[in-house]
Protein backbone atom coordinates (compact mmCIF):
# COMPACT_ATOMS: atom_id res chain seq x y z
CA UNK A 1 0.00 0.00 0.00
CA UNK A 2 1.11 3.45 -1.15
CA UNK A 3 1.08 5.90 1.44
CA UNK A 4 1.67 9.48 0.72
CA UNK A 5 5.08 10.87 1.51
CA UNK A 6 4.78 13.98 3.62
CA UNK A 7 7.18 16.93 3.15
CA UNK A 8 5.56 20.24 4.16
CA UNK A 9 2.21 18.99 6.01
CA UNK A 10 -0.33 21.70 6.69
CA UNK A 11 -3.16 21.25 8.96
CA UNK A 12 -6.61 21.29 7.01
CA UNK A 13 -9.58 23.73 7.57
CA UNK A 14 -12.46 21.99 9.81
CA UNK A 15 -15.42 21.54 7.74
CA UNK A 16 -18.16 23.71 8.59
CA UNK A 17 -21.66 24.21 9.11
CA UNK A 18 -23.33 24.37 5.49
CA UNK A 19 -25.48 22.42 3.19
CA UNK A 20 -23.63 19.75 1.19
CA UNK A 21 -25.70 18.87 -2.44
CA UNK A 22 -26.28 15.03 -3.89
CA UNK A 23 -28.51 13.27 -6.09
CA UNK A 24 -30.48 11.29 -3.68
CA UNK A 25 -30.03 13.43 -1.00
CA UNK A 26 -28.95 16.67 0.41
CA UNK A 27 -27.24 16.82 3.64
CA UNK A 28 -28.42 20.12 5.63
CA UNK A 29 -26.91 21.09 9.13
CA UNK A 30 -28.98 19.90 12.21
CA UNK A 31 -31.85 22.16 13.30
CA UNK A 32 -34.23 20.81 15.43
CA UNK A 33 -37.07 23.66 14.31
CA UNK A 34 -36.29 22.48 10.97
CA UNK A 35 -35.57 18.77 11.79
CA UNK A 36 -37.08 17.55 14.37
CA UNK A 37 -41.00 16.71 13.10
CA UNK A 38 -39.49 14.50 10.38
CA UNK A 39 -36.73 12.74 12.40
CA UNK A 40 -39.24 11.68 15.30
CA UNK A 41 -41.15 9.61 12.81
CA UNK A 42 -38.41 8.51 10.59
CA UNK A 43 -36.34 7.08 13.85
CA UNK A 44 -38.96 6.66 16.44
CA UNK A 45 -42.40 6.78 14.31
CA UNK A 46 -44.56 3.66 13.93
CA UNK A 47 -42.66 2.09 10.84
CA UNK A 48 -39.23 2.79 12.89
CA UNK A 49 -36.75 -0.14 12.81
CA UNK A 50 -36.50 -1.51 15.95
CA UNK A 51 -32.80 -2.41 15.95
CA UNK A 52 -31.87 1.44 15.80
CA UNK A 53 -30.93 2.41 18.90
CA UNK A 54 -29.49 -1.55 19.87
CA UNK A 55 -25.84 -0.22 19.72
CA UNK A 56 -25.72 3.60 20.14
CA UNK A 57 -25.09 5.30 23.49
CA UNK A 58 -28.48 6.88 23.55
CA UNK A 59 -32.08 6.41 22.78
CA UNK A 60 -34.44 5.04 22.06
CA UNK A 61 -36.29 7.46 23.14
CA UNK A 62 -40.49 7.04 24.93
CA UNK A 63 -40.96 11.36 25.11
CA UNK A 64 -40.90 13.09 22.50
CA UNK A 65 -39.13 16.27 25.05
CA UNK A 66 -36.14 14.13 25.63
CA UNK A 67 -35.77 13.14 21.80
CA UNK A 68 -35.88 17.50 21.26
CA UNK A 69 -33.49 17.42 23.85
CA UNK A 70 -31.12 15.16 22.30
CA UNK A 71 -31.58 16.82 19.00
CA UNK A 72 -31.15 19.97 19.86
CA UNK A 73 -28.02 19.35 21.97
CA UNK A 74 -26.61 17.49 18.89
CA UNK A 75 -27.45 20.80 16.33
CA UNK A 76 -25.26 23.06 18.81
CA UNK A 77 -22.58 20.70 18.86
CA UNK A 78 -19.25 21.75 16.63
CA UNK A 79 -17.22 17.97 17.25
CA UNK A 80 -19.41 16.31 16.49
CA UNK A 81 -20.86 18.31 13.65
CA UNK A 82 -24.76 16.81 13.22
CA UNK A 83 -26.31 16.68 9.49
CA UNK A 84 -29.98 15.62 9.24
CA UNK A 85 -30.69 13.72 5.78
CA UNK A 86 -33.11 15.00 3.45
CA UNK A 87 -34.66 13.21 0.95
CA UNK A 88 -34.67 14.53 -2.55
CA UNK A 89 -37.98 12.85 -3.57
CA UNK A 90 -40.16 13.59 -0.22
CA UNK A 91 -37.70 16.93 0.44
CA UNK A 92 -38.08 15.46 4.50
CA UNK A 93 -35.49 14.34 6.64
CA UNK A 94 -34.83 10.88 6.89
CA UNK A 95 -32.04 10.28 9.12
CA UNK A 96 -28.52 12.07 10.50
CA UNK A 97 -25.16 11.45 10.79
CA UNK A 98 -21.84 13.07 11.62
CA UNK A 99 -18.39 14.22 11.71
CA UNK A 100 -16.84 13.69 14.74
CA UNK A 101 -13.12 13.54 16.47
CA UNK A 102 -12.09 15.60 14.07
CA UNK A 103 -8.62 16.44 13.73
CA UNK A 104 -7.33 19.19 11.77
CA UNK A 105 -3.60 19.51 12.41
CA UNK A 106 -2.99 16.24 12.18
CA UNK A 107 -5.68 15.47 8.72
CA UNK A 108 -7.98 13.01 10.89
CA UNK A 109 -11.86 13.02 11.01
CA UNK A 110 -14.79 10.25 11.75
CA UNK A 111 -17.98 9.70 10.46
CA UNK A 112 -20.43 8.23 13.23
CA UNK A 113 -23.40 8.98 15.00
CA UNK A 114 -25.21 7.50 12.30
CA UNK A 115 -28.87 7.29 12.68
CA UNK A 116 -30.99 6.40 9.40
CA UNK A 117 -34.50 5.49 9.47
CA UNK A 118 -35.61 2.37 7.60
CA UNK A 119 -36.65 4.24 4.75
CA UNK A 120 -33.03 4.83 4.37
CA UNK A 121 -31.06 2.07 4.85
CA UNK A 122 -29.54 -0.55 2.29
CA UNK A 123 -30.93 2.22 -0.02
CA UNK A 124 -28.65 4.69 -2.57
CA UNK A 125 -29.75 7.86 0.02
CA UNK A 126 -28.10 5.50 2.58
CA UNK A 127 -24.74 5.24 0.78
CA UNK A 128 -24.93 8.79 -0.82
CA UNK A 129 -25.22 10.25 2.40
CA UNK A 130 -21.38 9.05 4.05
CA UNK A 131 -20.13 9.59 0.54
CA UNK A 132 -20.74 13.10 0.44
CA UNK A 133 -19.28 14.01 3.93
CA UNK A 134 -16.30 11.44 2.74
CA UNK A 135 -15.69 13.55 -0.12
CA UNK A 136 -15.98 16.44 1.82
CA UNK A 137 -13.15 15.47 4.17
CA UNK A 138 -11.07 13.48 1.84
CA UNK A 139 -11.19 15.33 -1.49
CA UNK A 140 -12.39 19.20 -0.77
CA UNK A 141 -10.79 19.40 2.62
CA UNK A 142 -7.49 17.50 1.76
CA UNK A 143 -7.65 15.13 4.95
CA UNK A 144 -5.49 12.37 5.27
CA UNK A 145 -7.57 9.66 7.12
CA UNK A 146 -11.30 8.63 7.24
CA UNK A 147 -12.19 6.83 10.46
CA UNK A 148 -15.18 4.32 10.90
CA UNK A 149 -15.63 2.88 14.50
CA UNK A 150 -18.53 0.63 15.90
CA UNK A 151 -19.29 -1.60 18.61
CA UNK A 152 -17.30 -5.01 17.34
CA UNK A 153 -20.78 -6.73 17.55
CA UNK A 154 -22.55 -4.61 15.59
CA UNK A 155 -22.76 -6.95 12.67
CA UNK A 156 -24.42 -4.51 10.83
CA UNK A 157 -22.13 -1.33 11.25
CA UNK A 158 -19.12 -3.82 10.42
CA UNK A 159 -20.84 -4.96 7.30
CA UNK A 160 -21.81 -1.23 6.16
CA UNK A 161 -17.78 0.20 6.78
CA UNK A 162 -16.41 -3.00 4.80
CA UNK A 163 -18.96 -2.67 1.81
CA UNK A 164 -18.04 1.38 1.97
CA UNK A 165 -14.82 0.36 1.53
CA UNK A 166 -13.13 1.15 5.11
CA UNK A 167 -9.83 -1.28 6.34
CA UNK A 168 -10.32 -3.18 9.35
CA UNK A 169 -7.44 -2.28 11.22
CA UNK A 170 -8.38 -4.30 14.38
CA UNK A 171 -10.62 -3.96 17.52
CA UNK A 172 -9.64 -1.87 20.87
CA UNK A 173 -11.02 -4.27 23.75
CA UNK A 174 -13.14 -3.20 26.66
CA UNK A 175 -12.92 -0.07 24.82
CA UNK A 176 -16.10 1.56 26.50
CA UNK A 177 -19.20 0.73 28.93
CA UNK A 178 -22.59 1.57 26.86
CA UNK A 179 -25.59 1.58 28.61
CA UNK A 180 -23.95 -0.43 31.47
CA UNK A 181 -22.49 -3.16 29.13
CA UNK A 182 -18.94 -3.45 27.94
CA UNK A 183 -17.84 -2.34 24.32
CA UNK A 184 -15.33 -3.53 22.27
CA UNK A 185 -14.64 -1.09 19.27
CA UNK A 186 -13.69 -2.34 15.86
CA UNK A 187 -11.57 0.29 14.29
CA UNK A 188 -12.18 1.11 10.36
CA UNK A 189 -9.97 3.62 8.12
CA UNK A 190 -9.57 5.31 4.66
CA UNK A 191 -6.50 6.47 3.84
CA UNK A 192 -5.75 9.18 1.02
CA UNK A 193 -3.98 7.07 -1.04
CA UNK A 194 -7.37 4.94 -1.36
CA UNK A 195 -9.61 7.67 -1.63
CA UNK A 196 -9.47 7.70 -5.97
CA UNK A 197 -10.36 4.41 -5.85
CA UNK A 198 -13.25 5.26 -3.54
CA UNK A 199 -14.50 7.93 -4.21
CA UNK A 200 -14.46 6.43 -8.39
CA UNK A 201 -16.01 3.00 -7.06
CA UNK A 202 -19.10 5.55 -5.52
CA UNK A 203 -19.52 7.78 -8.27
CA UNK A 204 -20.16 4.79 -10.71
CA UNK A 205 -22.50 2.69 -8.11
CA UNK A 206 -24.63 6.28 -7.25
CA UNK A 207 -25.31 7.01 -11.12
CA UNK A 208 -28.14 6.38 -12.43
CA UNK A 209 -27.25 3.91 -15.28
CA UNK A 210 -26.52 1.37 -12.16
CA UNK A 211 -29.73 1.20 -11.17
CA UNK A 212 -32.71 -0.72 -13.00
CA UNK A 213 -36.20 0.47 -13.77
CA UNK A 214 -37.04 -1.16 -10.40
CA UNK A 215 -34.35 0.47 -8.88
CA UNK A 216 -32.08 -2.69 -8.22
CA UNK A 217 -28.25 -2.05 -8.26
CA UNK A 218 -26.80 -3.37 -10.99
CA UNK A 219 -22.92 -3.55 -9.89
CA UNK A 220 -22.37 -4.15 -6.34
CA UNK A 221 -19.79 -1.27 -5.00
CA UNK A 222 -17.28 -3.82 -4.04
CA UNK A 223 -17.26 -5.04 -7.30
CA UNK A 224 -16.46 -1.42 -8.57
CA UNK A 225 -13.94 -0.56 -6.18
CA UNK A 226 -12.02 -4.19 -6.54
CA UNK A 227 -13.03 -6.05 -9.71
CA UNK A 228 -13.62 -8.82 -7.23
CA UNK A 229 -17.39 -9.04 -7.03
CA UNK A 230 -17.75 -9.62 -3.56
CA UNK A 231 -21.32 -10.13 -2.14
Amino acid sequence: MTRTKLTDWQPRPAPQRAPLQGRYVRLEPLELALHGEDLWQALQGAGADPLLWDYLPYGPFAERTAFDAWLAHNAASLDPLFFAVIDQASQRAAGLLSFLRMAPKDGCIEIGHIAFGRAMQRSPASTEAVYLLAELAMGALGYRRLEWKCNALNARSVRAAERLGFTYEGTFRQHMVVKGRNRDSAWFSIIDSEWPACRTAFERWLAPANFDAQGRQIERLERLRTGSGQA
